[in-house]
Formats: structure tokens, sequence, C-alpha cells
């Protein structure tokens, strides 16, 4: 009889532990609304204080289910809204979550051989795994929808291009430009555009070791990709990168990628193999021959940023200066976490550019930054001179180097 008064006793005590749902309180201690960004809660803790192990949703105070994601390092997320200097209340609890529209994801585009790009419902970026150029791609978005597959299966319309083809072997190479110009993605049909240049630069955000005399220890293209993460509210790929001679060592590079729905920037976690010492290491934006001057930058407040004019040469003459005002402008920068050495602007004229704006930072065993990019034609954003791109900059900075304070309780 005691035995069974034990056990008995023992379910009653699980059944406390076992809590329907956890609360968890976000806390915004900046002077500014904290929307859509996303809030990790360790998945480990959550399920400790369920009880189980069971599929989890998240609702919002009034119980409302919001979209959420579990990640590959153990975490599940959901978009948050936060006022200044205020808290918002959610609930995490067991359910089968609902069938959430994607967000955030990429892939390797083998329409273009070794292409991978990645994109959310505000930016889309693109690396390539050959040629020259090592830095970050972009595409200007003026549409919440997620566009790469639709952009990349039009560009390669095999019979459309046959066309255009046949109609310049006949010598009609006017009528041949303009239906090459009613699918190519360099033209904005309505929803956005490629018309960023990258070549052998860093491009929008992309990272560098510093040489002993200053100069960019410029990247290789990616060799190897693994997608962690494909949405839908979250997307990250692992970099490698194939291993350079750097201050006498040989060394290998990973970078690990992350876009989160409603973000205008990706975060960068990167690591080196082989290195023995602290090194510098920088992350920054190119500096195009169209626009030399057109940059701001702040060691102390964490940011650089660019306004960049495009790039029309891939348009016909005929067509060039006429085509050449859909571009817009294109806003590019990079945050910084951490504390930086310096922000500066590297020289590198290689034709396409006259340098790099910069931070600098020290190395030892990992390195975090963000990149990111607007533009000027997408109506919901409102990035429409430098100094709103600068002063959103300014706000990025400040927001991830006072995170959102996260506390769990039954």
């Amino acid at each position: 009889m005691r035995k069974v008064i034990l056990m008995a006793a023992a379910l009653a005590a699980n059944s406390v532990l076992a809590a329907d749902d956890v609360t968890v309180n976000v806390t915004n201690t900046t002077p500014m609304a904290r929307v859509n960004e996303m809030v990790e809660v360790s998945l480990t803790e959550v399920r400790g204080k369920l009880g189980h192990d069971a599929t989890l949703i998240v609702t919002d105070a009034d119980g409302n289910e919001i979209p959420s994601q579990v990640t590959h390092d153990g975490k599940i997320i959901f978009q948050t809204g936060v006022p200044a200097k205020g808290k918002s209340v959610y609930h995490i609890r067991k359910g089968e979550p609902a069938n959430y529209e994607t967000k955030a994801k990429g892939r390797l585009f083998t329409e273009r051989g070794d292409e991978f790009g990645w994109e959310n419902d505000c930016v889309a970026f693109r690396i390539y795994g050959h040629g020259a150029a090592s830095g970050y791609d972009l595409f200007n978005k003026s549409t919440d929808e997620l566009m790469l597959d639709y952009w990349y299966a039009s560009e390669q319309n095999q019979e459309m291009r046959n066309v255009s083809r046949q109609l310049a072997e006949r010598g009609y190479q006017d009528l041949a430009d303009q239906v090459y110009n009613a699918f190519c993605y360099h033209i904005d049909h309505g929803k956005g555009m490629d018309c960023y240049t990258v070549g052998p630069t860093l491009g929008c955000g992309a990272n560098a070791l510093v040489n002993k005399d200053g100069s960019l220890c410029m990247p290789k293209c990616y060799k190897k990709y693994e997608i962690l993460d494909n949405g839908p509210l979250r997307f990250t790929v692992r970099l490698t990168y194939p291993a350079i001679d750097y201050q006498g060592a040989k060394i290998e590079e990973t970078r690990v990628v992350t876009l989160d729905a409603g973000s205008q920037f990706n975060k960068v976690s990167v690591s080196y193999a082989g290195l023995s010492s602290s090194v510098n290491i920088a992350s920054g934006v190119v500096i195009h021959k169209q626009n030399p001057t057109a940059y701001v930058m702040s060691k102390d407040n964490g940011y650089v940023g660019y306004e960049d004019l495009g790039d029309a040469s891939v348009y016909n003459k005929k067509y060039r200066d006429e085509l050449s005002q859909q571009m817009g402008k294109i806003y590019v920068g990079t945050v910084y976490p951490g504390k930086l050495s310096e922000t500066s602007v590297k020289d590198m004229n290689n034709g396409i550019a006259v340098g790099h704006a910069v931070g600098t930072a020290t190395y030892s065993e990992g390195y975090t930054y963000y990149f990111g990019t607007g533009w000027s034609k997408n109506p919901a954003t409102g990035f429409d001179s430098l100094a709103k791109w600068e002063a959103h900059l300014s706000d990025k900075a400040k927001k991830v180097r006072n995170p959102l304070r996260i506390k769990i309780k039954k």
C-alpha cells in the first residue's frame, strides 16, 4: 500500500512539473520599437519545463498561433514586436504547427552552374563558385514575394533566348535586344532586378583578412555549401572556402550565413582553421567608380554604408541611358556588434572599383557581423537617400549591441 501511495505521489509531482505551456517575456531596453525581430528560445530549456519532447507551437498573449521554426542549432524562433522600453508576452505549448508561409529560403541554382542564392521577403543575395566574383552579390526587390526561382527561370528561358539569337543572326539586332529585354532579370519588370556588380571585390558585405601592409587578403569563391535551415522563417547556410596561404600559414575559412524573415540584413559568423595567433579582419562594401565618395562610416557606432548607382554596362548601348534610369539607388552596408579598431577606405582600383569601405576588428577565435541592402525603388522601406540609409544602419547597430532580453518561465 505504501508503495502505491509513493507512486501516486510521484505521478502527481510529475504532472505539476509538466506545465501546459511556458511563458516567454521579451523585453526591449532601447528607446526604439523593435519590429519583426527574431526571438530565439532554447528548445532544450522549453522542453525541460514542459516535461515532454512533443512538437510545439507559439502563441501571442491572446492565444493566437504565430509562425515559428525549430532551427538546426536547437532553438525555436519566432518574430516579435516590442514597443520602445516595453515588453511583449508569448507562450509556447504542445501542438501541431500550421503550414506557415515560407519567407526565407535558398538553394543552388544549377541553371547557372554553381551560383548559390538565398532570399527573404525583403532582400535577395547570391555567391559564385567560380571566376573572380568572390564577394556577395544582390538582387534588388520591390516586393515581399520570393523571386529568385522566377528570375532564374525567366533569365534561362531557352526558347526566348533562341528567338533573340535567331533575330540577331538574321540582322535584326534591335528586335533581338527587345526580346531579350522582355525576359531578362537585368530589367525591372515591376518587382525588382539585378543591376549590382561584384567582380573581384567584397561586393555588398564580404569579409577578408588584413595583410601586414594593411591591404585586404581577398577571399576566393566558395568551394562547398551545406544548407542548415531552409525556412519558413530562417535560412542558414554553411560555406567553406579553399585553403589559402596567409602570413606563412595554410588556413581555411568557414562562414555561417543566416537570413531571417523581415530583415534587411544577413548575420555572418566567420571562423578560420590554421591560424596560430590573433589577426586583423575586415568586412565591408565595394566603392564603385560611378559614385566614389558616397560612403558613410562610424567606428564608435559600428557601421559602414554606401550608396551604389548600379551598373548599366549589361545593356545595349542604344538603350543604356534609358534603362539606367530604372536602377534607382542601391544601399549596402555592414553592421558590427563588437568593437572595431577602425573604419577606413582600402584603396583598390581594378577598373570597376576604387576601393572598399570597411570596418576592421581583431580576430581570435571567431568573428560575427551583419551585411545588408535596401533599394530606393522599394516603397515599403523608404530608403531614398544615403542619410536615411545611414540612420537605418545606426539603428541596426544599436539593436545588435542591445539585444532583446528573453526570460522563460512556467
